[in-house]
């Protein structure tokens, strides 16, 4: 087993208020785990539990442990691809845990399906065996609205929709394969309180740097994002997703944490985005552009390596629903702070300055540069 790897603690630049505004006493109160805890959705999961009055301890666990101080929080290095041994590691850290919050995934390498399959399935397999064998009275795991089976885009849908995934794309795939796995747990383990969160797309001006590696690829560069560049966005019909500020998120976490409830949540902030509220974004006209001729640019791009994202991700994003948040205001007390818009010119202002975090996943830069993303196979490095 690796060893919780403590820091000093000190105060995080920029800490969610705590709730009430009252100081944690030491040594009462929650102990909690955050399975993937330095990427986007970790980091502010992380900051949301360190600043609640409720929580003495924040555990988290990543692949590659961070050099970032944060009140009341230790870290540990877990890799969740190694099977058993994970299992057996995870299963030592749980120990008198009063939440575990699953929140690691792999969206890179995507031209290795295998790899994200390990961690992402395999990988989930391994905590929740964890979870059962440390006896952890509460499970919060991330989902994501990609988990949906394809449905409207003219009306919302409750948590009951079904969770089949697009399966055609791996991300849509393997998180619908979880939300099986979650099934068969809620069944065998019946005493351990279950949550599961279905956010829209998390984005953050941290997370930007992380988010441009990922998605976009190395070709993009910060002068690149302006109004000025960008005169007309594509207006493809359908195109209509759900967007939510990471923050928002995080706190919908620490609710689950600090509150009695179980089940799923969508998580969204308002209004839906499309191509209107873009080309309000960026001061631009919309142009309507057929969905197969945008379909067959993204292709090529993938194809000759000049874009890390497949074409079957444009897939899903046109097939998912719109989700309705209500269980969520009603049942969790959540609601987001910021709008879509925020949330999206969090990440335009992320990306054109090239923000980023000390975790290793939020890092502005790579080794190596954006060279040294070419030179490792655009899409092919983790």
């Amino acid at each position: 087993m690796t060893p919780p790897t403590t820091r000093q603690p000190s105060p995080d630049p920029t800490p969610d208020p705590a709730p009430g505004g009252e100081p944690a006493t030491p040594g009462s109160g929650l102990r909690v785990v955050v399975v993937g805890a330095t990427g986007n959705a970790g980091s502010a999961v992380v900051r949301a539990l360190s600043g609640d009055p409720a929580v003495s301890s924040v555990l988290g666990l990543a692949r590659r442990v961070p050099d970032w101080p944060v009140e009341k929080t230790t870290w540990a290095a877990v890799d969740l691809r190694t099977g058993d041994r994970a299992r057996a590691e995870l299963a030592g850290h749980f120990q008198g845990a009063d939440a575990v919050i699953h929140l690691a995934w792999m969206i890179q390498p995507s031209r290795d399906p295998l790899m994200t399959w390990r961690t992402n399935v395999l990988g989930t397999v391994q905590v929740l065996r964890a979870v059962a064998a440390a006896r952890v009275p509460a499970l919060i795991a991330a989902s994501s609205v990609a988990a949906y089976a394809p449905g409207p885009k003219d009306r919302l849908v409750a948590e009951d929709w079904p969770t089949h995934g697009w399966p055609n794309a791996a991300y849509s795939r393997e998180k619908a394969y979880v939300e099986r796995l979650l099934d068969a747990f809620e069944l065998e383990q019946p005493e351990v309180r279950v949550v599961r969160m279905r956010p829209g797309f998390l984005f953050s001006r941290e997370a930007a740097a992380e988010q441009r590696r990922l998605f976009l690829g190395p070709l993009l560069f910060g002068p690149m994002v302006r109004p000025e560049l960008s005169p007309l966005v594509p207006d493809v019909p359908g195109l209509r997703f759900q967007v939510l500020r990471t923050s928002d998120a995080a706190e919908a976490y620490r609710l689950a944490v600090t509150r009695p409830v179980c089940g799923p949540f969508n998580l969204a902030a308002e209004p839906v985005v499309d191509p209107a509220l873009l080309a309000r974004l960026f001061g631009a006209r919309p142009v309507r552009m057929p969905r197969p001729l945008l379909r067959t640019a993204l292709a090529a791009a993938w194809r000759t390596r000049l874009a890390p994202a497949p074409p079957q991700l444009f897939d899903a994003l046109m097939r998912i629903p719109l989700m309705d948040c209500t269980r969520a205001h009603e049942e969790l007390g959540w609601r987001p702070r910021a709008g879509a818009e925020e949330a999206l010119r969090d990440l335009v202002h992320g990306l054109r300055h090239g923000t980023g975090m000390t975790t290793p996943p939020l890092a502005p830069s790579v080794r190596g540069g954006r060279l040294g993303e070419f030179a490792t196979g655009v899409g092919r490095r983790p």
